[in-house]
């Protein structure tokens, strides 16, 4: 038994391990050891089975156990949650070699060279294992190669030979390892001049050269541009890539060079002493020290020409080093020598001649009459025509020669004789000069003899500056926009006027005008513009008023420009009703989609800040609002019985960025028109009827007709009346006017007994025309009822009764008959007076009345009346509606 547990203590078990995946070796078994009653054949089943179970776990929880799991029950290893990174785990934070749970790093890289180490333990106490599992990390190429900087220089001499090899520095890295690493780099240009080459060392690693395959030349071309890219050996591979700039430096292959070989010079034997004669120059087509280039004479130049003449080393300028005797020689040849370093100095011949004077030139003798100083005169600015400068004397040394004189140089001079006098000559002005035009002139007084010998006497003139220009704005018309609302002491524009004028006469500064307003600011020295409170569209859109730019001349001189500045609307203002609340009278029954009034509103901004959206808010089932009238009307046609009034709320809102809104109260009052004629409550029917004893006094109330007018006013004022009788003296009842009381006029006699039948009309006092309605009161006379079935039959046979046609009376009380006699007109004035925003509607309803009055009298059943039926039986509640219309108001 213990031989077994020996031998399977001793067993390592290696995994191998690639990224999320591990697979057991092909050698590599159960991690499960055998138990003891396996190692004893000889023991029964059934003492096996009571062996406890074997469990599995780590020794330690370390680095390593982050990364797999252990089942400790069956053995198997399983990765964790956490992803495996090999370049995390084994280049930037690997372990040591030690065995627990850590990670070890092979130096050599090959596949397995990072391994995770666990000890594994296997319990209980009598199958105690202690098991060695390496777990190996296969690297997948997940890191494409890189470039430890983004631009790579190298530098190659120019006269580099071809095959020249060049190391490039700063190689790119590859975390992954093996063929996963870097593999090989290209050039994505090689400009027909380089290519690559990749040379691997012992541990490796692999380094770029570049290799030069043609003539390079600095002069043609001093540098090139590539990319260079570094591929690794994965499947894809992945690139890397970095700006490859490749310098030639110079090398001095270039000698100094002369345009000519000869220059010829002559030089007069009065010449000055150093006075330029010739310069000489070579070029060298290097850089820096390899281009510097010293002149000097060669050995063969006489030491007489040297002392004559200088040479300049660096610049290669002669002068004239000495003053030239009579015994000179008449011509020098000089050799001159340009050296450059490590080249063959290039070669010239200057051939100077000498011409010998042998007479004295003309002289000539200024006399100034402008101001003249060192040599210049001055004169101001706009000095008139014919302005004298100066005198010229004009002398012959020798004494021997005629002499002439002019004037050589453009300007605005002449040279004149001046007269009786010889030889003498006045210098003066042809026109006015303009500083700002030319400040300066330079002109020459030329003299010669007969010989044709001649002398020169320069002359400068230097203008004066005067203050004869004012500023001048760049614009007369200076347009500025500037939003409302705007911050205090704002920036508007910088005004610039310019003055041609010189010194302190062309120094400007700015003025605000009289009439520009207290809030602008103008300062004086730089031209900047300001407002130093905020401005109001709605208050003033534009201001305009002028600015002045005035010089510091003596007397100053000034120029005007107009500022016009536009404020620019800003959505600040809301949506404003004319009135905060609105009322409107408005007939019943007036047709739907009619005008019933104008919502006016206004808006004191501009453009889509100033427009205005109407909608109603409540009752919006009902009434509709024209957006751009402001007009609102009624969906339907209001009936003044089942609503008397309307509140409603309508909201405008503005089209600005975030829109801004208010709301206004509506309030619709509906004026009541004659549409309802009395509706009669009792009698409830026609076939009804009372019992009235023979008994009965005179002046009796026998029975009453009440009726209701759901109108107002007028409309609703009732008068009863009898319009038809029958019966053996029918007329022995009336009714009252005012309140439907039937009353008995005389007394009953025996002839009276039987049935009474008044046909009562009820009518209301509505305008224009009055509706009714009609009910048959039933009466009858006698002592009792004694048989019903008798008297319905009676009422049932359906008599035929003549109508009176007489209007009823009716006496009202001092105040309605005021109001009766007096039209509903006045009082509708006045309540259009109240409401003077009804007045224009209300117009337009007279002309709707009117229009339904002449329709009245196209109808064939104008006259109709409702009438009770007297043959059948009678419905209270027919009625026929006569065409109305309303009072005018």
């Amino acid at each position: 038994m213990r031989g077994g547990r020996d031998a399977c203590a001793s067993r390592a078990r290696a995994v191998s391990w690639s990224r999320a995946t591990w697979r057991p070796s092909p050698d590599m078994g159960s991690l499960r050891c055998p138990s003891s009653s396996a190692s004893h054949g000889s023991l029964p089943h059934r003492v096996a089975e009571r062996n406890p179970p074997l469990s599995f776990s780590l020794a330690s929880q370390g680095l390593s156990g982050q990364y797999v799991t252990l089942d400790n029950r069956s053995g198997e290893l399983h990765t964790s949650a956490q992803e495996i990174d090999r370049e995390a785990l084994c280049l930037e934070g690997g372990g040591g070699t030690a065995w627990g749970s850590s990670i070890s790093i092979s130096s050599s890289p090959s596949a397995d060279s990072c391994l995770l180490l666990l000890d594994v333990l296997v319990l209980p106490q009598e199958y105690f294992r202690f098991v060695k599992v390496k777990i190996a990390i296969r690297d997948i190429n997940d890191n494409a190669p890189r470039f430890p900087i983004s631009q790579i220089s190298v530098w190659v001499p120019e006269n580099a030979p071809v095959n020249t090899r060049l190391a490039i520095e700063h190689p790119a890295v590859d975390p992954d390892m093996g063929t996963n690493g870097v593999q090989t780099y290209r050039l994505l240009d090689y400009h027909r001049m380089f290519t690559l080459d990749v040379e691997e060392n012992e541990s490796g690693e692999r380094t770029p050269y570049l290799i030069v395959m043609g003539q390079l030349d600095r002069e043609t071309q001093d540098q090139y541009v590539s990319v260079i890219i570094a591929e690794d050996g994965g499947s894809p591979p992945l690139l890397g890539s970095a700006t490859l700039t490749i310098g030639i430096t110079d090398v001095n292959d270039n000698c100094p060079l002369f345009t000519d070989s000869q220059i010829n010079v002559t030089v007069y034997g009065n010449a000055t002493v150093g006075t330029a004669i010739a310069a000489v120059q070579a070029v060298d087509r290097d850089l820096g020290n390899n281009a510097q280039i010293t002149y000097s004479y060669s050995q063969k130049v006489p030491q007489a020409s040297k002392d004559l003449f200088h040479l300049h080393e660096n610049t290669g300028v002669i002068t004239l080093f000495s003053k030239i005797g009579g015994s000179v020689l008449q011509t020098h040849k000089l050799t001159i020598l340009a050296n450059g370093p490590g080249c063959i100095p290039a070669v010239i011949t200057v051939l100077v001649t000498i011409i010998k004077v042998i007479f004295r030139p003309p002289e000539i003798i200024p006399r100034y009459i402008a101001n003249e100083i060192d040599g210049i005169i001055y004169l101001k600015e706009l000095e008139p025509a014919n302005t004298p400068i100066a005198f010229f004397t004009i002398r012959d040394p020798e004494g021997k020669y005629k002499m002439n004189c002019h004037l050589d140089g453009e300007g605005p001079f002449r040279l004149l004789p001046y007269k009786p006098y010889s030889n003498e000559y006045l210098l003066e002005t042809t026109k006015p000069m303009d500083y700002e035009l030319q400040q300066f002139y330079e002109i020459a007084i030329v003299a010669w003899n007969s010989e044709g010998f001649q002398v020169k006497k320069m002359i400068k003139v230097q203008l004066l500056d005067d203050n004869d220009n004012a500023p001048v704005f760049l614009q007369p018309l200076v347009e500025l926009t500037i939003e409302e609302n705007n911050a205090p002491n704002a920036f508007l524009a910088k005004l610039d006027a310019t003055d041609a004028d010189s010194g302190e006469r062309g120094q400007v500064s700015y003025f605000l005008g009289s009439d520009a307003p207290s809030y602008f600011s103008l300062d004086s020295v730089t031209g900047i513009l300001t407002v130093s409170t905020q401005l109001d569209r709605e208050e003033k859109e534009k201001y305009r008023y002028t600015v002045r730019a005035v010089d510091s001349g003596k007397p100053p001189q000034e120029s005007v420009a107009t500022v016009v500045i536009t404020v620019l609307d800003k959505n600040d203002n809301s949506p404003r009703f004319i009135n905060k609340d609105f009322s409107f009278f408005v007939p019943e029954n007036f047709p739907g989609y009619g005008e019933i009034g104008v919502i006016s509103v206004t808006d004191a901004d501009t453009g889509q800040n100033g427009w205005v959206a109407l909608s109603v808010v409540n009752q919006s089932d009902i009434f509709v609002i024209d957006t751009g009238k402001g007009m609102l009307r009624a969906k339907v046609s209001l009936d003044r019985e089942q609503q008397s009034s309307y509140t409603l709320w309508v909201e405008a809102v503005d089209g600005g960025v975030p829109p801004l809104s208010s709301t206004a109260k509506i309030t619709i009052l509906l004026l009541d028109i004659n549409d309802n004629p009395p509706l009669v409550l009792f009698p409830q029917s026609n076939m009804s009827y009372l019992l009235v004893l023979p008994s009965t006094l005179p002046g009796s109330l026998v029975t009453e007709v009440y009726a209701v007018d759901k109108d107002t006013g007028m409309n609703a004022v009732i008068a009863y009346s009898i319009i038809g009788r029958r019966g053996p003296r029918p007329e022995s009842f009336r009714i009252d006017p005012k309140t439907g009381n039937i009353t008995l006029e005389e007394a009953l006699l025996q002839t009276d007994y039987g049935l009474h039948r008044l046909l009562v009309r009820v009518s209301d006092h509505g305008y224009p025309e009055p509706l009714h309605s009609t009910v048959m009161v039933n009466l009858f006379v006698n002592d009792t009822v004694s048989n019903e079935s008798y008297i319905e039959n009676l009422l049932r046979k359906e008599p035929e009764i003549s109508i009176e046609e007489k209007e009823p009376q009716i006496s009202i009380e001092p105040t309605h008959r005021k109001a009766e006699s007096v039209s509903c007109m006045p009082t509708l004035v006045a309540l259009s007076v109240i409401s003077l925003s009804s007045i224009t509607f209300l117009t337009g309803m007279c002309i709707y009345i009117c229009l339904r009055r002449e329709k009245k009298h196209h109808r064939e059943d104008d006259n109709l009346e409702v009438q009770t039926p007297l043959k059948g039986r009678i419905d209270l509640h027919m009625r026929e509606r006569k065409p109305m219309a309303i009072s005018n108001i």
